[in-house]
């Protein structure tokens, strides 16, 4: 890409674009034997023939239309100017050591507490565990309704400095995060492996690979989709320019979740602080411990390139903060990630003060495998789309339909895979282990709930269904496969957000079966269709009800970040990602100004006050059918009323 753009940049200034283009003229002639005439001419004969002054020709002008329309179609002057900073931009390198003890040591242990548990509450302070070994991380305040106010004010206060902060200085602020991010990929695998469960690679998949494209898609694209966006206009306001601007909207108020605490954290602040907005994220409280080494790149980051710390703040503690973000004046805009319950609360909260929210509220994402796949290549995507980060995903797979006539060889193949998955500690690194802890022990209590509901309806309980006894110490669920799920059961209508790979039979290899067993449930997140036929996938696909769809694969919509990322249903609304979630940090203001200077709209003067009422509406309906009638000579004659009624 960039040699790519350094040649077509260029190309443009350069001479050479002429020879360029008359060897594609030589080319269309060599294709229509028999002509000898110029680039133009060879198209359009009679305007060729046309003299222009100066010397010009018309290839001229088509050699330039062609360099315009080449720099407009690549935005070759945006790229430019990135690869300018690229090369001659200094970004800072960040110093943020990791503290000794669990944030600095692979190996380090302490002590385990003698019960499941991921949270306590003393006063003032919330306690701090990790979720494989039980051992106690440490304490992080427990933030009341008046210290999350006095951060808002810190957070309105020092939002108004990034008027001043060009877009420039904030993309190089982003390459910093990314500098540091590439260059602690380790560190940061460790503290979220250590606060959340999962394995190192789980994190280096979920929480860095997520968040360098994140980085490097606003980096590359997010001025663009801020930019002023030209609209058309009619000809009743020919004489006017209209665009839309997007405003920053002041403060975000962001909830974020437990299952990702470094990228679904880092995520809206990206977004939020390029788009203009300070930010205020209150971390889960299961995860809180992290928030504190990640709180302090941010921080750290904002100085090194001359803005304020104070643009993010960061919020821990239990409901009772979160229900004061959501209701603080100082906040305009709340985003929230969590489960549908908590998310109407949220929604209830902001409804008093007429605040908008988004509220990404998970998923139950279908994978359908026709039966035309080759299984030796979805059953790595069935595997990974139920197990990564130990199923505890928004958009993870927890509905594999298959079709009936490949499900008796699916089932004896995936579940010798299922058993084979080795569960244990994450850290140190260095472990083989496949499966990680799960985050909040109570979660345990609700797969179980939702297993044993689904067996005593005649699901098959293939191997697994119960908390992992080999691992007394934390919260470990084992890895589990059920088939002969139905609809009728709750594991297929409610978020498991756990180890287990639901198949569902496909009767018939039916596809408008398979679509209304699909679409049979409240959530609707993302979804994936795997067929040997790619039109058939895409064309099963278009009938899902969900936020996303993949054909021939699965996830892999979130790592297209240009693209927006939101569901439907149960999964809540609103979007994050792409320009939409950019510019939804953003108030949309119409503006209309004048194209021509001194060319301004007037009332006329039949329709002016004091109104005469024949007159005007004579006038008006003249009017109405010279901007909008169909037919000509009906225009011609409404002209003739406007005069008559003036």
């Amino acid at each position: 890409y960039v040699a790519f753009y350094f040649v077509a940049c260029c190309a443009v200034l350069d001479d050479d674009v002429e020879t360029s283009v008359q060897t594609m003229s030589n080319e269309c002639a060599a294709a229509a034997p028999g002509t000898d005439t110029p680039f133009l001419a060879s198209f359009f004969p009679p305007v060729a023939a046309m003299p222009l002054p100066w010397g010009l020709s018309w290839d001229h002008l088509a050699y330039a239309l062609l360099a315009y329309s080449a720099v407009r179609h690549f935005e070759l002057v945006r790229h430019a100017t990135l690869l300018f900073e690229y090369f001659f931009v200094s970004v800072p390198t960040l110093d943020v050591p990791f503290l000794d003890g669990p944030e600095k040591d692979d190996g380090w242990t302490g002590p385990a507490v003698p019960q499941h548990v991921s949270v306590r509450a003393s006063e003032g302070l919330v306690s701090c565990y990790c979720p494989s070994t039980s051992a106690l991380l440490g304490e992080m305040p427990a933030m009341s309704t008046k210290d999350v106010a006095a951060a808002c004010a810190r957070a309105k206060s020092a939002q108004s400095s990034l008027a001043a902060v060009s877009f420039r200085r904030r993309r190089t602020w982003l390459r910093t995060l990314q500098r540091h991010v590439l260059a602690e990929i380790s560190g940061i695998c460790r503290v979220c492996a250590r606060d959340s469960g999962k394995t190192p690679l789980d994190a280096l998949l979920g929480e860095v690979l997520t968040t360098c494209e994140k980085l490097r898609c606003t980096v590359a694209h997010g001025e663009g989709w801020l930019a002023r966006e030209y609209r058309p206009v009619g000809l009743v306001m020919a004489h006017k320019s209209a665009y839309v601007e997007y405003v920053p909207l002041g403060v975000l108020g962001v909830i974020a979740p437990w299952n990702y605490p470094f990228h679904n954290w880092i995520n809206h602040i990206i977004a939020g602080v390029f788009a203009g907005n300070a930010v205020v994220v209150k971390v889960s409280e299961h995860t809180a411990w992290s928030s504190g080494y990640f709180g302090r790149v941010i921080k750290k980051s904002l100085e090194a390139n001359g803005m304020d710390p104070d643009l993010v703040q960061i919020v821990t503690g239990f409901a009772e903060a979160g229900a004061a973000l959501v209701s603080c004046p100082d906040v305009d805009k709340i985003i929230f990630t969590g489960s549908p319950n908590v998310g109407r609360k949220v929604m209830a909260g902001a409804a008093p003060h007429l605040k908008p929210v988004v509220l990404e509220l998970g998923g139950k994402d279908p994978v359908v495998f026709c039966e035309d796949v080759k299984l030796a290549d979805v059953l790595p995507w069935a595997m990974r789309g139920s197990f990564q980060n130990c199923g505890q995903n928004c958009c993870g797979a927890e509905r594999f339909f298959v079709y009936e006539s490949i499900l008796k060889e699916f089932l004896v193949r995936i579940e010798e895979k299922v058993q084979a998955l080795v569960q244990g500690p994450p850290l140190p690194a260095d472990r083989n282990v496949d499966c990680g802890a799960m985050v909040m022990d109570a979660q345990l209590d609700v797969i179980q709930a939702l297993v044993d509901d689904a067996v005593a309806q005649g699901a098959v309980l293939h191997c697994g269904g119960h908390r992992n006894a080999a691992l007394p110490d934390g919260q470990f669920y084992a890895p589990t496969l059920l088939s002969g799920v139905t609809a009728a059961m709750r594991i297929s209508q409610e978020e498991v957000f756990g180890p287990v790979l639901c198949v569902i039979a496909v009767p018939d290899d039916d596809d408008a079966a398979c679509v209304r067993m699909v679409n049979a449930c409240p959530f609707g997140l993302g979804s994936s269709v795997f067929s040997g036929s790619q039109r058939r996938a895409e064309a099963l696909g278009a009938q899902l009800r969900s936020g996303s769809f993949a054909a021939n694969d699965y996830g892999v919509g979130y790592l297209v970040q240009s693209l927006p990322f939101g569901g439907v249903g149960e999964s809540g609304f609103g979007k994050f990602a792409g320009p939409e979630g950019l510019r939804a940090c953003c108030l949309a203001r119409a503006v209309v100004v004048d194209r021509i200077p001194g060319v301004r709209t007037a009332i006329p003067p039949p329709l002016d006050y004091p109104i005469d009422a024949p007159q005007a509406m004579g006038f008006g309906a003249s009017l109405l059918h010279v901007l909008y009638n169909e037919s000509l000579l009906q225009k011609l004659k409404a002209i003739v009323g406007l005069i008559r009624s003036s």
